[in-house]
Formats: structure tokens, sequence, C-alpha cells
């Protein structure tokens, strides 16, 4: 159904989704630490690349001719072994990014989406979860990010909303 005045729905982040400046600040504190990514019940090899950062502005028609818009970010890993036996240290990938930023200007909440091919396969889009130190190594899990309806997922939302005890600090009883 089209809004009635029209104006573009901004498309909210998932709260499972991680956003650039998410990823920037958990690394902050580990720059000297190896950053591996997971993805497919595996790390990507110790020479991966980021081969490319994209910064867009989308807008868009929902499969009820809503029209929506959101920013997001990829980050292109090209999943090879040619940079030797580690992984990348998570203040290089920072200063990529920062690099990146500097020149494209990147919006901190923006949806990240990691773009990851070994090269041979096709590129998979992946969503990011909180870094975590396993043994010394910042580990990214990447998950498939899969598609949604997004009248649906903003009715289950507002299903979920309304199931809610009505004592909460944004509602009145």
């Amino acid at each position: 159904m089209l809004s009635s005045d029209n104006r573009k729905n901004v498309v909210p982040i998932d709260p499972s989704d991680l956003t650039i400046g998410d990823l920037l600040g958990a690394l902050a504190d580990h720059k000297d630490r190896p950053l591996m990514f997971r993805y497919d019940g595996r790390p990507v090899k110790p020479g991966y690349h980021v081969t490319e950062v994209k910064a867009g502005q989308f807008a868009a028609l929902d499969c009820e001719a809503n029209p929506e818009s959101w920013s997001e970010i990829f980050v292109q890993l090209w999943d090879v072994d040619e940079g030797g036996p580690v992984h990348m240290p998570a203040g290089k990938f920072a200063a990529i990014i920062r690099k990146v930023s500097d020149h494209v200007g990147l919006d901190q909440a923006a949806k990240l989406t990691f773009e990851v091919s070994d090269g041979v396969r096709p590129i998979e889009l992946y969503r990011a979860a909180q870094p975590s130190v396993v043994d010394g190594v910042i580990e990214v899990e990447l998950t498939p990010r899969p598609a949604s309806c997004k009248p649906r997922d903003r009715w289950l939302k507002e299903q979920k909303a309304a199931s809610q005890p009505c004592c909460g600090a944004s509602r009145c009883c």
C-alpha cells in the first residue's frame, strides 16, 4: 500500500546487522591482532584482500509499492592465499576503511554487507556478526544475507510490539 503522504520509508537496520562504525569501534583496541573473517563454516585464507569498498544510497519500491531508502556499505573480500602465513592485522583493515572514508565519505551508521569470492565462485553477500577474540585472533562471523519482504518485516515488528506489556517507557498504560 502506498503511503498517503508518499514520503519514503527509511529502512531501519536489522539489530543483528553490524554497521561499519560498529566494526571499526570493535577493532579499535585490537590493532595488532590478526583479523579473520569466517564464512560458510571456514575462515578466509590468510592472504585475503579487501579489493573494494563501496558506499551506496538506495531508493526502491518494496513489493507493496512502498518507497524505501537506505545507505549501504559493501566491503569486497577476495579469499585468496597470497599475503603470507597470518591474517591481516585489524589495524590495517581499519586503515583501509579510513582511507576509503576520507575519499568517499562513508556513513558510519550504514548497513554493512560483505561481498566474498575466491575468484572462482561468484560473489556472495554476507552480513557481519559482532567480532570476538578467539585465541588472540579477532574473528568476524559472516552469515548469508537473506532476502526479506519489508512489508512483512514491518508487520512482524508491529505484532511483536503489540504483544509486549503496556508499561514500557514509550507507552502509556
